[in-house]
């Protein structure tokens, strides 16, 4: 990382803006070297965002075709909903780089871009070459503006237009804004429609007979006297949050309100309503319900302390987190870059209404990086009777303080991933599954003098940094052994460093972690751990430490 720091602009020279988001993604643990962790997930095509953009980015696209450009959509989980590209080297770029339909573009996933830094700075801004923190997105200059529901004034998207240039044209702004303004009166006019057509399937259910009816619709909620009287708003919110989740045009379910009554609900999709749907509440009593109310009770008792993942950035957290939450899908994934996107209101009710769900997981992405007030109230919904599982993922246990300390003590189950260089005889096999996934239907592999190279080295990124190399290496050759040659020049070397001892490494993270609250002043670091400069060059050099 030291190199590509000293190529790149200093934060002198650069827009307040891009410097910020620069300490942002640093603060992160990203790796500018590293290869994306984007997570790909599906794409809703009947999302409000999408059928209010697609007409205007076709007549956007039919414009700027021939000009090499590419526009790019996201969704407000700055998930990528929309492609199009008129340069294919762009096309082959993004898929390269796994910034396909559904991959998170968020400045933690991705560092500096105009998709995600909009989402965190709440304006449009253009971001040209080397600005970008990726080194593979450096090829690129990109303009992005939001996209907001001019009811609810909440950021619903994101459009980007981005070329192979050095510089992004002034014309692009303007350009841009104009899509936008037509996608925002478009989003108005759905609402409107939307909202027209879920009243009147309201209404049609309400005047049936007299039982709890909810009509619920992206940004709305409608409830009869029969509902407001069995629900609380605790049960509203519940209910929304199963309307939400993927279902067939109908379903029914059984569970038990925070009354303690076992109810009966029916779920049913409502037609020309964006996400729209309408349910029906009835009680149920006799063995029905203590059948319903004996499963709630099963359910409780599964639920367990919240089990906690830690390790340094790069070894994989989130991943194992996602696999831990397999056992009890489905998994709402709660992570600390969204309190900054929509701030620490919007990310507290989220986390409120996920915490409501019967059934399920709930992972808190980075415990570390929450600020105290949102902490408090994790650590409030921990003894709840009634929750999904928890998991939690954060640093090292060592490193962690305050708030976030008290939290990781309240997981009994504790699983700490290893730093890469202590699994040297696993790199062999993950290399090999790395490359077979980059690489499927190329007759390509690993030489053994590679191998060997690989597993010498140290790998202070861990698994992101052998990711991007391994990406590296799939483009040198299409069929054929990948050789000791086709490394980075700085990954040949074939012998191993010395182990560190248990007591050097102890020494170690303190040092670096000096260093991060430092910022990286060795100077403030030294005066901090009350040694001389010479004395903390000395040991990092001995320690191994150039990236902090």
């Amino acid at each position: 990382m030291d190199s590509y720091l000293s190529n790149r602009p200093s934060r002198t020279s650069v827009r307040e803006d891009i410097a910020l988001s620069w300490r942002r993604v640093t603060m992160a643990g990203l790796d500018p070297s590293a290869a994306f962790d984007t997570a790909a997930h599906d794409v809703d095509p009947r999302s409000s965002l999408l059928m209010g953009a697609t007409p205007v980015l076709e007549e956007l696209e039919d414009y700027l075709r021939g000009s090499n450009y590419a526009t790019l959509l996201v969704d407000r989980d700055c998930r990528v909903v929309r492609r199009w590209f008129d340069d294919p080297r762009i096309e082959d770029g993004f898929d390269s780089l796994k910034l396909t339909l559904g991959a998170s573009l968020l400045e933690e996933n991705i560092g500096t871009n105009a998709l995600g830094t909009v989402m965190v700075i709440r304006q449009g801004i253009a971001i040209n070459g080397r600005e970008h923190f990726a080194q593979a997105l450096q090829g690129f200059s990109c303009y992005g503006h939001p996209i907001r529901h001019p009811l609810t004034k909440r950021i619903e998207g994101v459009l980007d237009i981005t070329a192979i240039i050095e510089k992004a044209s002034p014309l692009l702004p303007p350009l841009i804004s104009r899509a936008v303004h037509d996608i925002e009166q478009r989003l108005l006019d759905g609402s409107r429609t939307s909202e027209k057509n879920l009243l009147q399937a309201f209404q049609g259910a309400a005047g049936l007979r007299r039982r709890a009816i909810l009509a619920i619709g992206e940004d709305i909620v409608l409830s009869n006297h029969a509902a407001n009287d069995l629900l609380s708003p605790g049960d509203i919110a519940l209910l929304r949050a199963l309307a939400e989740e993927p279902l067939r045009e109908e379903q029914t379910l059984e569970l038990t309100l925070e009354s303690g009554d076992a109810v009966s609900i029916e779920i049913s999709r409502v037609g020309g309503a964006r996400r729209g749907a309408l349910l029906r509440v009835d009680r149920v009593s006799g063995d029905r319900a203590l059948a319903v109310k004996s499963r709630t009770q099963t359910r409780l008792e599964e639920v367990g302390a919240p089990r906690i993942v830690t390790g340094v950035p790069g070894t994989g957290r989130s991943t194992r987190a996602q696999e831990l939450a397999a056992e009890h899908p489905p998994l709402k994934m709660m992570r600390p870059a969204a309190a900054l996107l929509e701030g620490g209101a919007e990310w507290a009710c989220e986390f409120q209404d996920a915490m409501r769900r019967p059934k399920g997981t709930v992972c808190v992405d980075g415990i570390d990086l929450l600020p105290d007030e949102l902490l408090d109230l994790v650590i409030d919904s921990v003894d709840r009777q009634s929750r999904p599982d928890l998991i939690f993922t954060a640093g090292p246990i060592s490193g962690l303080t305050g708030r976030a300390a008290s939290l990781a003590g309240m997981a009994m189950s504790r699983e700490e991933l290893v730093p890469l260089s202590a699994r040297r005889k696993e790199i062999p096999g993950l290399a090999a599954a790395m490359l077979a996934e980059v690489a499927p239907n190329r007759a390509i592999h690993l030489a053994p003098s590679l191998i060997r190279a690989l597993a010498a080295q140290s790998w202070p990124g861990n698994l992101r940094e052998l990711k991007a190399v391994i990406h590296h290496l799939a483009l040198q050759r299409s069929v054929g052994a990948l050789t000791l040659p086709d490394l980075p020049e700085q990954y040949r070397v074939t012998s191993p460093e010395h182990p560190l001892t248990a007591r050097d490494q102890a020494e170690r993270d303190v040092i670096v972690t000096a260093l991060k609250a430092a910022d990286g002043n060795k100077v403030r670091a030294a005066e901090e751990l009350g040694m001389s400069r010479t004395t903390l060059y000395a040991r990092l050099r001995t320690l191994r430490i150039t990236t902090y």
